[in-house]
């Protein structure tokens, strides 16, 4: 004990954390108490606890995780027994490769690796964790499968009869593990920064995915025979029809996880295996940020506040379902919000609150829809319209009306591109000499996968291989960055996400190419000419500075 607390002194000693006076005090205190030196210089107050456990990984030369911010990959802890977790305080997390990656205390402990390696049957990569940490995710694992065993023998007996009785489902709904189980799922894809659950029976088996940085990633199987219980709980929750089972339902909750208010849409889908159930996950803590965060550079940042900082007309942000439309219209919204000013949106739903801002959500049932709402809002003395969406012609002529009428009109629109959105607007009846007098701007964008920050690695770039992709005609880069993958990163290369955007103002010429009707290609090769830097060009940009890769723009940018 003795000569490991010299070791560890001696290393901290030498990372400048400690001075030599409080390594003598703290030896000391180890004789005394029998303590590890390193729990004894955290409860001096003399390091941090992360401190040391970084600095033992840089003298083993292997990564730090911080658990709480990582995605643990369940088909790789259960890979090795409870027991034995617990015995050595290990825990896998992932694989690299055919390796198993397992988060440990003490790197050290030969006699833990072996073991993990004889049991595993793979080879081992060790990575350095807090060890409370290894405990929480231990123990939250370990109640996740407790839960799953446990409704796994709740759920006997005919199933298509199960299925039938109402008040079964609904007294199973309430049983404890099926609450626990339903509230783990949710917190752990918080946790893991998901954006959607999806949960899907199978023929056999019930299959529990989570989407995180816009990719599926498949966190738990299970038996299929728990699946009623589990989607009658989540209907519950959304306060959905449990009863009905044969046609799509929409519902909505609201809940905090680990301290954070999380609302979550709740879509049913009926399928041949029984509903699927997904749950979008919208965190209102981490909805509004800085357009600059969200991915817009200076050049293009600089265009679309030309837009935002108007008095009147329509800005449209376009591009496919889940590429950050309204994540981009809200963070627009949060620069606009003034007292002087007076907003009010409608949407369907309202996917985030925001304060000082006057939300009116679509009530179909009731009537309440787009163009209906719009009417009463414009009666509502507003400076500044978000509609959710432009779906029909109808909610397009007001939208246009109001822009016309000295309002600032924000919505959202679905098209490839910014120039496709003025021939689109028209074939919804507009006509085009409103149309080229009430929009302002157009935003189209896509979301790319961010690079990991701790395991990007550097290459440089073959100067004919980007001819080949058609990289622009500037000056081509030196270094390029590609996906590696680390524990911090679930062995992705990818960690977060950032837009893709292209902004076009309306200019004079498209304005009258829109009246004539042109073609929206002769629209981008004019806006392009005009100084807008096309979706492929600005990913291209974002590369070229290390934020995303080549692959990742070539996938969502066509």
């Amino acid at each position: 004990m003795v000569g490991d607390a010299r070791n560890v002194g001696t290393m901290l000693l030498e990372d400048g954390l400690l001075t030599k006076e409080q390594l003598e005090r703290a030896v000391a205190a180890q004789a005394e108490t029998g303590l590890p030196l390193r729990r004894v210089v955290v409860e001096e107050g003399f390091v941090d606890e992360t401190d040391v456990m970084r600095a033992i990984a840089r003298r083993h030369g292997t990564d730090f995780v911080d658990l709480a911010d990582t995605a643990i990959d369940p088909a790789a802890a259960s890979i090795v027994p409870e027991s034995l977790r617990r015995r050595y305080n290990v825990l896998p997390i992932g694989f690299d490769d055919d390796a198993l990656v397992v988060a440990m205390s003490d790197p050290a402990n030969v006699l833990a690796v072996d073991d993990v390696r004889a049991v595993s049957g793979r080879p081992v990569r060790i990575v350095v964790a807090n060890p409370e940490a290894i405990e929480e995710a231990s123990e939250r694992l370990a109640r996740l499968d407790e839960s799953v065993s446990e409704l796994a023998e709740l759920a006997v007996g005919d199933e298509e009869e199960a299925a039938g009785d109402v008040a079964g489902l609904e007294s199973a709904a309430e049983e404890a593990p099926v609450v626990k189980l339903v509230n783990s799922v949710i917190s752990r894809a918080v946790s893991d920064r998901a954006s959607d659950i999806h949960i899907e029976p199978g023929e056999r088996e019930l299959r529990i995915r989570y989407r995180i940085d816009g990719v599926l990633h498949e966190v738990m199987t299970t038996s299929r025979a728990i699946a009623n219980a589990v989607v009658s709980r989540i209907k519950i929750m959304a306060d959905l029809d449990i009863a009905e089972r044969r046609v799509p339902q929409d519902g909505r909750v609201a809940m905090r996880v680990n301290g954070r208010p999380i609302d979550i849409r709740v879509a049913t889908l009926p399928s041949i295996y029984g509903e699927k159930v997904v749950m979008r996950l919208l965190d209102n803590a981490a909805a509004v940020g800085e357009l600059e965060e969200l991915g817009f550079l200076p050049y293009t940042l600089e265009r679309f506040r030309e837009a935002y900082t108007k008095p009147y007309g329509t800005i449209l942000v376009t591009g496919p379902t889940g590429s950050g439309k309204t994540t981009t219209l809200y963070s627009t919204l949060a620069i606009l919000n003034r007292p002087d000013v007076n907003i009010i949106t409608v949407e369907d739903p309202v996917e985030y609150r925001l304060d000082g801002i006057t939300q009116v959500q679509v009530n179909r049932k009731a009537g309440l829809l787009f163009a209906t709402a719009l009417k009463s809002i414009l009666r509502a003395d507003p400076d500044i319209v978000l509609i959710g969406e432009i779906r029909d012609g109808e909610t397009a002529s007001i939208a246009t009306e109001a822009a016309l009428t000295g309002h600032l009109v924000l919505s959202t629109l679905h098209t490839n591109d910014a120039a496709s959105s003025v021939n689109r607007l028209i074939d919804m009846g507009v006509e085009p000499f409103l149309v080229s007098s009430a929009l302002d701007t157009v935003v189209a964008q896509r979301l790319a996968r961010r690079l990991c920050e701790r395991c990007k690695e550097p290459y440089e770039p073959d100067e004919a291989q980007l001819q080949q992709l058609g990289w622009p005609d500037t000056e081509p880069p030196e270094v390029l960055h590609r996906a590696v993958g680390c524990s911090h990163c679930s062995q992705t290369g990818y960690r977060g996400r950032i837009a893709i955007v292209e902004v076009m103002p309306v200019s004079e010429e498209i304005a009258r190419m829109a009246i004539e009707r042109r073609s929206s290609e002769d629209m981008r090769k004019v806006a392009v000419e005009q100084g807008m830097r096309p979706l492929r060009r600005d990913g291209f940009a974002k590369a070229a500075l290390g934020i995303t890769s080549i692959e990742e723009v070539l996938r969502v940018v066509v």
